[in-house]
């Protein structure tokens, strides 16, 4: 069973949404991925964020750009965490769709990560989870551990070398 749902509203999205389900991916935490047009499929889309929370989703992770109005919907029928990716436009460069999404009414939140930030929403939705799991917090443990070790080892390397060389 589904602990985080992914929805976009274009196949467009899905450049930007697919590193969200890798990071969920290399975590072990199940998902489903949805493309749903608010706009153009009205019904369909209240029927799945209505639904969420009876098929034992815990997260929503929505993109979104121009009028970015799926994140809202989402967090406007869902109960539960809502973490909006706005995307990048050609028309803005994505600060339509990051206004959007962080310009919620009050009581209706929704998280919001940087714009075409589809591997911090897969993070942020396994935080989120991590709350309640010991073994999924352990694994974010590990990753950001991973993470650190990493940056250590490149600034070794500059010592070593010198930017130069670098």
């Amino acid at each position: 069973m589904a602990v985080v749902g992914i929805v976009m509203g274009s196949d467009s999205d899905m450049p930007v949404m697919s590193k969200a389900a890798q990071v969920l991916e290399e975590f072990g935490v199940s998902f489903e991925m949805r493309i749903i047009s608010a706009h153009r499929e009205p019904d369909v889309f209240f029927e799945w964020a209505k639904s969420a929370k009876d098929r034992g989703i815990k997260v929503i992770i929505a993109g979104a750009g121009m009028a970015a109005h799926l994140p809202g919907m989402c967090a406007a029928l869902f109960p539960l965490p809502v973490i909006g990716i706005p995307m990048h436009t050609t028309s803005l460069g994505g600060r339509d769709s990051l206004y959007s999404i962080v310009q919620m009414p009050s009581g209706i939140p929704v998280a919001t990560v940087a714009i075409n930030g589809g591997k911090n929403a897969g993070l942020l939705a396994i935080k989120m989870l991590a709350v309640g799991d010991p073994e999924l917090e352990a694994k974010m443990e590990a990753f950001l551990e991973a993470q650190k070790n990493e940056v250590m080892k490149k600034d070794e390397k500059l010592q070593e070398i010198g930017y130069k060389e670098w």
